[in-house]
């Protein structure tokens, strides 16, 4: 798996020397629209998130070295249906970094560091307590507003109790049915929604992009990890992605698999068309202090 992120940062790097920090789109797609979520009142939650019960799982994959399975415990939360669309972020952000771009299709080439500006510009606009400082890139995770998933989070919301290697079991048979990954989509980002989602009522959380989650990686951290709300490490190099993408085997979507990337906190060119993201936020007992 190392080697693997190895292999893609490098081939990062050329693309972006290739293209000359100049983004292109190579088609067009689908310019379906889809609804931007609506501004809601400080303290409501907008239609557009699903309540993750939380609960003690079992976090990992045996079949991966940074991945040992171990037993965690998760908080509820608030997490978006869908990955944030292009048409989403350039309404709120301004801008589109896409590299195929279209209305519907999931927002690409976005950093880690974007991501979390994301965050912030969203709990502004809703009134909340935006949950990033954006000089030290911490988070406040007591604050009312969006933020990215712990890896936790993320993993507990895409097995929604399952306990197999895919969220519909441990064969990859149906993959197809819930997710884009390199023999079904086209070669490309899809627009967002279209396939099953899992049972908790989540759309592409495997496939079609790698979603940003809020921990630093770390090879040996699941050693070391609370049982309860991990947040992962306190510092690192990378900050870790889940779930698999358009251009990647089918193998990456499984729940437990893990990937890293660098985060970007320096604004230069840099992106690549692999990584988007979506929000979640505490339910209120969580951002009163009271648990789960």
């Amino acid at each position: 798996m190392r080697k693997l992120c190895a292999i893609v940062s490098t081939l990062s790097c050329i693309l972006v020397l290739l293209q000359g920090c100049e983004r292109k789109t190579p088609e067009e797609g689908s310019t379906t629209s889809t609804n931007v979520p609506a501004q809601t009142a400080a303290g409501s939650t907008p239609e557009t998130m699903v309540l993750i019960p939380g609960g003690t799982f079992a976090m990992g994959d045996k079949d991966e070295p940074d991945a040992t399975p171990h037993e965690v415990t998760v908080s509820p939360f608030y997490m978006d249906k869908h990955l944030f669309t292009q048409e989403q972020y350039q309404k709120l952000m301004g801008d589109n970094p896409s590299r195929w771009k279209a209305e519907a299709n999931p927002v690409e080439s976005v950093r880690w560091s974007d991501a979390v500006k994301f965050c912030n510009a969203r709990s502004r606009l809703e009134g909340l307590e935006p949950c990033y400082n954006l000089e030290t890139w911490e988070c406040n995770f007591d604050a009312s507003g969006y933020r990215l998933p712990t890896e936790a989070e993320w993993e507990c919301a895409c097995r929604a109790g399952a306990k197999t290697a895919y969220f519909f079991g441990d064969s990859a048979a149906q993959l197809a049915d819930y997710a884009w990954f390199e023999t079904n989509s086209g070669g490309r980002p899809q627009p967002v929604g279209q396939k099953k989602p899992n049972p908790w009522g989540l759309y592409d959380i495997c496939g079609n992009l790698w979603q940003w989650c809020n921990d630093f990686y770390g090879v040996e951290y699941y050693a070391q990890s609370p049982e309860k709300d991990p947040r992962g490490p306190k510092e690192g190099d990378t900050k870790v992605v889940r779930g698999g993408a358009w251009k990647f085997s089918g193998d990456n979507c499984r729940c437990g698999y893990r990937y890293n990337e660098n985060p970007g906190y320096v604004d230069v060119c840099f992106g690549y068309d692999i990584y988007g993201f979506r929000c979640v936020r505490n339910t209120p007992t969580r951002q009163n202090g009271n648990g789960a």
